[in-house]
């Protein structure tokens, strides 16, 4: 064990590898491609395959084929494993001197609950519109973006018109509103774009539960007005379909490992097997 652990360290102090490995957690439990890694990270394809060689020989990362294509994700059990011979192990559980744990989310409060998206104009408008709806009295609920657009999109605007959702207090609002200290302390953070998982985005305060619920980006449709607004109403059905598995969950009693083990199988199920 001890042998494992020291080569998953050594793997991981190198300054380019742990920013793979970075990355990787972020958009756990995405599988990415290792071009988009590298183009991400402006490495090249070449250094990456060695990189990721490295951290897959190491079991922190694991491989998988679709297609002709090789798809990169977290192996969980081992980092966690790893995790837990620090915290476990070498601090004997004491989470005072090793890392802040917070304390179990389960209280009678509602919960504060963010979505990001690199916009704010289309799926985390969705997103907030739809668990302010759906989770009723149960969540407060903020999104945001990592680089906000100026205005709500249209076509967004008209599918939440024709689902009958109030828009009236809906606007893009820069990430940095709910990094100030009056800023409410949020309970889970969810990212919806890739792009906004990738971003370097500060830790949150008390550690929030976090997940990656990764929806194709509307904005980018191209075509007819009607081929558009298809691409949109796609994006708020994935969204709708996640966020309704979200609110079923008994936030309330579950503890944080089970609360954020949901999250991120929520975050794995592909959104049409969710119907």
């Amino acid at each position: 064990m001890i042998e494992q652990i020291t080569d998953q360290l050594t793997i991981l102090g190198h300054p380019q590898r742990i920013t793979v490995f970075r990355m990787l957690m972020r958009r756990f439990p995405d599988r990415i491609p290792a071009g988009e890694l590298a183009a991400e990270l402006d490495i090249k394809p070449s250094t990456m395959s060695n990189y990721l060689n490295a951290l897959q020989r190491s079991g922190l990362v694991k491989q998988e084929r679709s297609g002709t294509s090789l798809l990169y994700s977290i192996e969980m059990k081992n980092v966690q494993q790893m995790l837990d011979f620090l915290i476990v192990d070498c601090c004997r559980g004491r989470p005072d001197i090793c890392m802040p744990f917070p304390k179990d989310t389960a209280t009678n409060r509602k919960f504060n609950v963010l979505f990001i998206c690199s916009g704010n104009s289309a799926r985390s408008i969705f997103a907030e519109s739809l668990l302010r709806e759906i989770g009723g009295d149960r969540f407060n609920v903020y999104s945001a973006g990592t680089q906000p657009s100026s205005e709500l999109n249209p076509f967004a605007v008209q599918v939440l018109r024709d689902k009958g959702h109030d828009i009236s207090a809906l606007r893009p609002k820069t990430l940095s509103e709910f990094s100030v200290p009056e800023a409410p302390a949020m309970d889970f953070v969810f990212t919806v774009c890739n792009q906004a998982a990738n971003e370097e985005c500060p830790a949150w305060e008390g550690q929030p539960i976090s997940g990656h619920w990764g929806v194709e980006d509307p904005v980018k449709a191209e075509g007819t007005d009607a081929e558009k607004s298809l691409a949109f109403q796609t994006a708020y059905g994935a969204l709708k379909r996640r966020i309704q598995a979200f609110s079923s969950l008994p936030v309330e009693s579950l503890d944080r490992i089970a609360l954020q083990s949901a999250v991120d199988e929520i975050g794995r199920t592909p959104t049409e097997e969710m119907k």
